[in-house]
């Protein structure tokens, strides 16, 4: 473990600015060797995470499988499968009156990356970056959340004991530990967190001119047509919502419900919830708890929005609250003016699509977008005519799990992509390359000018 109370965060940049320079990173079968290596590392120490986000989260240990440790060692043998390609230069094509010259683009490291990982899904959103950062050649600075503490102490014994530091360290501490990191000067930032901080994190990064990835959140709606299968929709939304107990910035964070099948939804919700948690959802192994207090507090005065048709209670002692759906909500509550991030499921009904897409419109763009419906006429409309980071049609939060899609958000959602080739191509910068060749050289270009327009406006129209 490395603290900014032990260390000079400025040695550490400056000695992971010198292993750079010595071009380790940049070979190939290194990056691989490192990719297996934290692989390795994960699998030797998976206990030591299923306990840590158990402590942090009361995470269900298929639920840290899945979403924590599934999900990344998928992510390395798809960067290991992928990586010799992604690095060879690419041919680019040139126009005939370049006939001579040759161009490829060579993806290059961009140095010293910093990466800061938010509390929620907190192993899997510090390390993917860290899967793309490896694979396209950099060295790494990684700031775990302080709020998931047990997490944030096993990445970096993890860390510490697979990897030099002059390679990847981990720095912990709190905001003053983000504060510092902030202020010093990286080649990238990638941060994973709320919009609030992401508007920090880009003004500081904006001192350097610091290029940043920002994976923000915003509320991400559900759409419920008539045409589905209502019990595959509902099992599908109720895991989605209140897996790590809502606490997911791709969760659905509200549902737009046709009102002709409302009831259906609403009582197939309510018979899912029983389902997956039993009749006491405090009692069930399967069901995370709130982050913190602080977090607590904010979500349990959302319940005093609309009505509570499902869940509700509360404990505070645990940081529990059950599996809630609310109905009977105004578009001026303020369960529907910030991203909920937590159990909490809000309703409104909708008669015409129109309706629901306006409403979606009128928000921020979100993260994700979710949409229920077997109808392809209105499965085009929607994705037509309303904007999202992605979208994912007749399931929930999967969309994630597919690393061919880049995932990241869009306007107040967040700037960049990552996941699978987009992770490589996030961390690397493109260099053109042109080449000429020396067997003929055309004077149309050199002066004296005069004379040669004419031929000069034919050739390049």
């Amino acid at each position: 473990m490395i603290t900014t109370e032990l260390y000079n965060v400025g040695n550490i940049i400056q000695n992971q600015r010198e292993f750079f320079n010595s071009g380790k990173t940049k070979n190939v079968t290194f990056r691989i060797e490192q990719l297996k290596n934290l692989k390795q590392a994960i699998i030797e120490d998976e206990q030591l995470i299923v306990e840590a986000l158990k402590a942090d989260l009361h995470k269900p240990e298929l639920e840290t499988y899945v979403t924590e440790i599934g999900v990344i060692k998928k992510e390395i043998d798809y960067a290991i499968k992928h990586l010799k390609n992604w690095t060879k230069p690419k041919k680019a094509p040139v126009s005939f009156d370049f006939f001579s010259y040759s161009a490829r683009i060579y993806p290059e490291p961009l140095g010293i990356v910093l990466i800061i990982g938010p509390w929620n899904y907190p192993f899997q959103l510090i390390i993917s970056p860290l899967v793309g950062a490896i694979a396209a050649g950099n060295c790494t600075i990684i700031k775990p959340s302080e709020i998931a503490s047990h997490t944030s102490d096993v990445i970096a014994k993890i860390i510490a004991k697979h990897f030099d530091p002059a390679y990847i360290a981990v720095i912990e501490g709190d905001v003053e530990v983000s504060q510092k990191l902030l202020a010093e000067k990286f080649d990238h930032i990638f941060f994973t967190g709320g919009t609030a901080i992401g508007k920090i994190v880009m003004a500081a990064a904006a001192k350097y001119l610091t290029p940043v990835t920002l994976e923000l959140g915003g509320k991400s709606p559900c759409i419920v047509d008539t045409d589905i299968n209502l019990e595959h929709t509902v099992r599908r939304i109720t895991w989605g919502k209140f897996m790590n107990a809502g606490q997911t910035c791709v969760a659905p964070d509200y549902l737009l419900v046709n009102k002709k099948i409302k009831k259906d939804l609403i009582d197939g919700l309510e018979k899912c919830v029983r389902e997956f948690y039993g009749d006491n959802p405090v009692n069930s192994p399967d069901y995370a708890r709130i982050i913190s207090q602080k977090h607590f507090d904010r979500l349990v005065n959302f319940l005093k929005d609309g009505e509570i048709i499902v869940g509700g209670e509360t404990q505070p002692s645990e940081c529990y609250i059950a599996p809630t759906v609310i109905d009977n909500v105004s578009l001026e509550d303020s369960i529907m003016q910030e991203e909920i991030f937590g159990p909490i499921l809000p309703i409104i009904e909708y008669t015409d699509i129109a309706e629901a897409i306006a409403l979606i419109n009128s928000k921020s763009k979100p993260l994700a977008l979710y949409l229920f419906s077997q109808n392809k006429n209105l499965q085009n409309r929607v994705l037509q005519e309303t904007s999202s980071g992605g979208v994912c049609i007749n399931d929930t939060v999967m969309q994630v799990g597919v690393s061919s899609l880049p995932f990241g958000g869009v306007g107040d959602s967040g700037i960049g992509n990552y996941h699978g080739k987009a992770s490589f191509d996030t961390f690397s910068h493109n260099k053109s390359v042109l080449q000429n060749s020396f067997w003929l050289d055309l004077k149309w270009r050199y002066a004296p000018y005069q004379g040669k327009l004419p031929l000069i406006k034919k050739l390049l129209g």
